[in-house]
């Protein structure tokens, strides 16, 4: 059964490995000890969402800016530079910094060469509400870039937030679906920004159109209606 919150309400998110996402505020305490069992509250109203272990909890809401937590992946444009970086639109109240050592096996001397309008797959690895959000561009835990970078070529489509968190999900239909039609690669961003790439056109047009049947803000549609869509298209 779903649980629904609303701000400022208590939630029971207790976990050892504790990360709290979108929607929810960890109260802060004067020791250390007393911080591992701070109680926990909504900022926003929506439904109240875990993972399986309950290490992280979130506020599924139908909020219409993204609003930055820490390891999430987004989606951002370069927007200018920064010192030794650059500022990037990532869709938030306010810009995003990305440093330019924040990328696999970037040195002093050895930066990547970005341009104002360069798209980046990005992971924001610093989010607080008097701070401008930081980004970067590798796993936390390899160290690798696995597939965070700038991004090249293909078209950038713009959804709900709630319908890039249903493309993250594995179990979702939608992507899967498509690629059993034809190849194409694709990255999602939870601030509502999707890239694809695909070899023609139509594929493209047809990816589109699909994300923007399925989103709960736009049609809803479900997988057999997806399917008998694709089936009208000419791909």
């Amino acid at each position: 059964m779903e649980s629904i919150v609303l701000p400022g309400e208590q939630v029971p998110a207790q976990h050892v490995n504790l990360k709290l996402g979108p929607g929810l505020l960890q109260l802060s305490s004067e020791t250390q000890q007393q911080a591992k069992s701070a109680p926990v509250i909504a900022t926003r109203s929506g439904v109240l969402n875990h993972s399986v272990n309950k290490s992280k909890w979130w506020v599924e809401g139908n909020s219409r800016r993204y609003v930055p937590a820490p390891q999430e992946s987004v989606i951002g444009v370069i927007t200018g530079r920064s010192g030794e970086g650059w500022r990037v639109d990532i869709g938030s109240a306010h810009p995003a910094s990305l440093d330019g050592l924040a990328f696999e096996g970037a040195t002093k001397r050895n930066k990547p060469s970005l341009k104002v309008g360069s798209l980046l797959y990005a992971r924001v690895s610093l989010a607080h509400k008097d701070m401008e959000p930081e980004l970067e561009c590798f796993d936390a835990q390899t160290h690798k870039a696995d597939g965070f970078g700038e991004l090249k070529d293909g078209f950038v489509l713009q959804c709900s937030l709630q319908m890039s968190r249903l493309l993250l999900d594995p179990k979702h239909f939608l992507l899967p679906l498509l690629g059993s039609r034809f190849a194409l690669e694709a990255a999602v961003g939870m601030n509502g920004k999707v890239w694809v790439s695909a070899k023609e056109t139509k594929h493209t047009i047809a990816i589109a159109r699909c994300i923007e049947a399925v989103d709960p803000d736009g049609g809803g549609m479900d997988e057999t209606n997806v399917k008998k869509f694709l089936s009208k298209l000419d791909i």
